[in-house]
């Protein structure tokens, strides 16, 4: 038995030595890790705690055309914003304000729910004044003490409805763009203004820039204690500048002489590159009308509005491409060696024809006899391509259709392309129509009706193919960079034969006494056909699509114009004639001519013009030298023949086309 216990204070003293020991490191650890290995982000933290940062907006970058001339720019305007306040305060600061601001009842009611939704923030009335209104505000700052101008970069579009479609527009981001993967990597905010539509918004990301800020204190409720008080900023970055192939006088003088009152659309393109030279879609709107807010009443009106000036009628509008496809029908025939430029069909015009129990009329009701390829073209021949697309057979019509890409959307770079309608397959009318096909469908297809509607850049497009060597680069309206890969485009798998076939036919309607001869050209050689596409809803659309350029040379632009309600090709053809004489006249540095058109010079007494108009053989060349020379050798006889028959007036009425 032990009388004495050892001593435990010792042991009890190392523990709470210890212990202490190890509580003084761990503080120190994480004094050490909090002080200096974490202490930038704790204080980057607690300053957004005291700080806000008030967005400076970044300049988008500048648009321009192929010639340098400015689409789309930044000026300065000028933010107005309230400061928070009493709700009394504030709306007697906006009732102060409407003068000066232009604001009705409707616009201060919106305010106001505006600012009752986030009371402690600024409350941006407008973020579109002028210099003149924001001097006048400044002027009288003692009796706005509680207002803050800014300034900031404003969207401006110097050709305004011209080019309202192509540029599209910019506002302020929603909630629901917020969460796009797109924007929530840039790091975008509420607020933001973004392209909503056309160029602005399919190159958002490389025209927004970065958007900087100017940093004010709040208190501990997060409300601002100065908005005029600059703790410290961040300098924006502008936005990188982007250059259109558009040829931005082109457009403007479309849109001067399309008919204000008719509705419709224009495409120009160059054939051997694919570059966008005009986009036009009538009627249109001002973008400038969009900038930043979008006013309620306008938008209201806009989309109410029967003509719909915000449809694009070039990439968004389809319509049966009617007699222009004729065109179509010929290239697929000759490429499977159905056809060629002397083929005559069995069955000659008599103003109809019935096949598997259908019986289907010609536009002209007296028949165009027997006709060649090129004749049939001409006479836009209903009967000519129903017999010819029965020669092809619906299922390698349809084939043929898919493989050009009228199913298909051109790949040009602007958001909302639709693709076109086609039958994909014999098969389809079964999934569409809920019936089969039966064989006399094609005969529908083969003239450009039936389930068959196509956007005007897609014929202008095919045309591109036809206008060049059988091929075409898909079409942009952003010019390529050095280096970029050119992607595969169209290709109608014609040799040279093939073209002159179809070339001599295009030439004719513009020619002799085709449908389009009133919109031949003094200077310029103009190919190309006329259609009129079947309305359900009311008049008949009128089509043109064709290419121009100098006589002797290869075509230097392709035109389709589309007058909705125009009732004939004849209405669509002197607006695409002038549209191509206007842009040769300025690349071939030639003075303008208002009249550049036969029709016109003959309404003017202004007919024969040094007899330009009477030399048949003035013609343009394909690009590949083999359709040159295979241009040389044919046809002699042929020209000299219409050559005769232009010299002998004939008894019937100048024809207008199916």
């Amino acid at each position: 038995m032990r009388l004495f216990q050892a001593d435990t204070r010792q042991r009890r003293s190392l523990g709470a030595v210890f212990a202490v020991t190890f509580i003084i490191a761990v503080l120190l650890t994480a004094f050490f890790h909090t002080q200096v290995m974490t202490g930038k982000a704790y204080a980057a933290r607690s300053e957004e705690n005291r700080l806000r940062g008030i967005p400076i907006p970044a300049p988008r970058g500048t648009i321009l055309d192929r010639d340098g001339e400015v689409v789309a720019t930044s000026i300065t305007a000028y933010s107005i914003a309230v400061l928070p306040g009493d709700s009394a305060l504030v709306r007697n600061t906006l009732n102060d304000l409407a003068p000066f601001l232009g604001l009705a009842g409707g616009d201060l009611e919106e305010l106001m729910e505006k600012r009752n939704r986030r009371p402690h923030d600024l409350l941006e009335v407008t973020n579109r004044a002028t210099f003149s209104q924001a001097a006048a505000i400044e002027e009288r700052r003692a009796a706005f003490p509680n207002l803050m101008v800014v300034e900031r970069p404003q969207r401006f579009y110097p050709a305004g409805e011209a080019i309202g479609h192509i540029t599209g527009y910019v506002t302020e981001i929603t909630k629901e763009q917020l969460q796009l993967p797109e924007y929530r990597q840039a790091d975008y905010k509420q607020g933001r203004l973004i392209g909503q539509a056309g160029i602005e918004k399919q190159y958002e990301l490389v025209l927004s820039g970065r958007d900087g800020a100017r940093f004010v204190e709040v208190d501990a409720k997060g409300r601002v204690v100065d908005p005029r008080a600059t703790v410290g900023a961040r300098a924006p970055v502008p936005g990188n500048p982007i250059k259109l192939t558009l040829d931005l006088k082109l457009q403007e003088y479309t849109h001067q002489v399309f008919p204000d009152t008719m509705k419709g659309a224009v495409v120009a393109m160059v054939p051997s590159t694919g570059e966008i030279l005009t986009l036009y879609s009538h009627p249109s709107y001002d973008p400038n009308a969009f900038v930043g807010r979008i006013p309620v009443r306008l938008w209201g009106a806009l989309n109410t509005d029967p003509d719909k000036p915000l449809l694009d009628r070039t990439i968004t509008a389809r319509y049966p491409p009617a007699s222009t496809f004729k065109t179509v029908t010929a290239a697929i025939g000759i490429q499977r060696g159905l056809v060629t430029q002397t083929t005559r069909m069995p069955i000659p015009c008599t103003g109809g024809m019935a096949y598997a129990g259908r019986y289907s009329r010609c536009w002209y009701r007296r028949g165009h006899g027997s006709l060649d390829l090129a004749e049939a073209i001409e006479n836009s021949c209903n009967v000519y391509f129903y017999q010819l697309g029965i020669r092809i057979g619906l299922q390698e019509f349809t084939r043929a259709a898919v493989r050009l890409g009228f199913t298909q959307r051109t790949g040009l770079d602007l958001p909302s392309e639709l693709a076109g309608t086609f039958p994909k397959s014999v098969d389809w009318y079964k999934e569409y129509f809920g019936t089969p096909a039966v064989p006399s469908d094609v005969m529908s297809l083969a003239i450009g009706q039936g389930p068959n509607d196509q956007t005007p850049l897609r014929m202008a497009y095919v045309y591109s193919a036809i206008a060049g060597n059988g091929t075409a680069p898909p079409p942009r309206l952003v010019a390529r960079a050095p280096g970029e890969k050119e992607q595969e485009g169209i290709d109608l798998g014609l040799d040279a034969r093939g073209l002159e076939a179809l070339w001599e036919g295009l030439r004719l309607v513009t020619e002799q006494e085709g449908t389009a001869l009133q919109s031949s050209l003094a200077r310029y050689k103009l190919y190309g056909k006329t259609g009129t596409a079947q309305n359900p809803q009311g008049d008949d659309h009128g089509w043109f699509v064709g290419f121009a350029g100098r006589p002797g040379g290869a075509p230097d632009i392709v035109v389709a114009v589309i007058v909705e309600h125009g009732l004939h090709g004849d209405a669509a053809a002197p607006l695409a004639a002038k549209i191509a004489n206007f842009y040769l006249d300025k690349k071939y540095g030639h003075p303008f001519d208002p009249e550049p058109t036969l029709g016109e010079r003959w309404r003017a007494g202004r007919s024969g013009t040094n007899g330009q108009w009477d030399a048949p053989n003035r013609r343009l060349v394909p690009p590949a030298s083999a359709a040159t020379e295979a241009r040389g050798d044919r046809g002699g006889d042929r020209r000299e023949r219409r050559r005769r028959e232009a010299e002998t007036p004939k008894a019937e009425a100048a024809k207008t086309e199916e």
